[in-house]
């Protein structure tokens, strides 16, 4: 009997090291593969020109431009907009829902608001160009609502489910005890709420923010349809743009193989994917601290 189970354990921590080691692979081969078709446009292009140039226009007639800085900020003025609204909602209603909410309702809230991330992208983005933009051009006077900010608050719509979810199991997570001496010490449940029971959550907290800003960095279709597809450099949320996932869609299924062109948005996706990678790091690094501390 123990030799037919640690042959079990074996198999099983083989099998699930096995799917680990596949996932980092696969990782570092879109990865490769990003970068070695990317770097062959620095034949072509200066390091200089692709990072630090704000003008795009790879199809231009006599002299075509590289410059991705204008859509590297485009992508962290829609994904910082999103983030500012959906933080403190999912957040506050994480918290509602685990601590305020009684059970019948948290029974209805929960799986509908879940339901909202299987709204397909291309849904989301069509609400924001028949009413979402419209309304931002009536009440900000803009000739259209195709802006930042149009892009801002649907991206933060689809985040909530995200940081909702993840944020709400790690505030119900947090020990019963932690509260009951609160209690005792004579906190209500206000201040139980902010001062221990989000603080010993924080690391679950920062993970839904982690995931919900991925969704908002990574989104393609809603941006593309929502933002105006502008290439110039934004001055405020007010103004067109267009982010670099919107540019890859936009341009890849047209563009000649093997051409600079080709090889620029591969270039653009390793950065993209860079840009991913650095975030979950800082925020991995924050989490790790806020664990440490609880």
């Amino acid at each position: 009997m123990q030799a037919a189970r640690r042959v079990t354990d074996k198999a099983v921590r083989i099998v699930f090291f096995t799917a680990a080691a596949l996932a980092v692979l696969i990782l570092i081969g879109i990865f490769g593969m990003l970068l070695v078709n990317g770097i062959r446009m620095f034949a072509e292009v200066s390091v200089s020109e692709f990072f630090f140039s704000n003008k795009w226009n790879p199809s231009a007639y006599g002299k075509s431009t590289y410059g991705i800085l204008s859509l590297i900020v485009s992508t962290f003025l829609v994904t910082i907009g999103a983030m500012i609204i959906a933080i403190p909602l999912g957040v506050g209603t994480a918290a509602y829902l685990s601590e305020v909410a009684d059970s019948r309702l948290r029974k209805f809230l929960k799986p509908t608001i879940e339901l909202l991330a299987a709204i397909p992208s291309v849904a989301v983005g069509f609400i924001g160009i028949v009413l979402v933009g419209p309304f931002l051009a009536r009440v900000f006077n803009l000739d259209n609502g195709l802006t930042a900010l149009n892009g801002a608050i649907l991206l933060a719509i689809m985040s909530l489910p995200t940081i909702i979810t993840v944020a709400e199991d790690a505030i119900r997570s947090v020990p019963n005890s932690f509260k009951e001496g609160s209690y005792a010490l004579g906190s209500n449940k206000w201040t139980t709420l902010v001062r221990v029971v989000l603080p010993a959550s924080m690391s679950g907290i920062i993970a839904a923010i982690v995931l919900g800003m991925g969704r908002a960095i990574g989104e393609t279709m809603t941006v593309l349809m929502a933002t105006g597809n502008a290439t110039e450099m934004p001055d405020s949320f007010f103004d067109p743009v267009r982010t670099m996932t919107a540019t890859i869609a936009i341009e890849l299924g047209e563009v000649p193989y093997g051409t600079t062109h080709y090889y620029s948005l591969f270039a653009v996706g390793a950065v993209l994917f860079l840009i991913s990678l650095g975030v979950n790091l800082i925020a991995e690094n924050l989490a790790a601290r806020f664990r440490y501390k609880a």
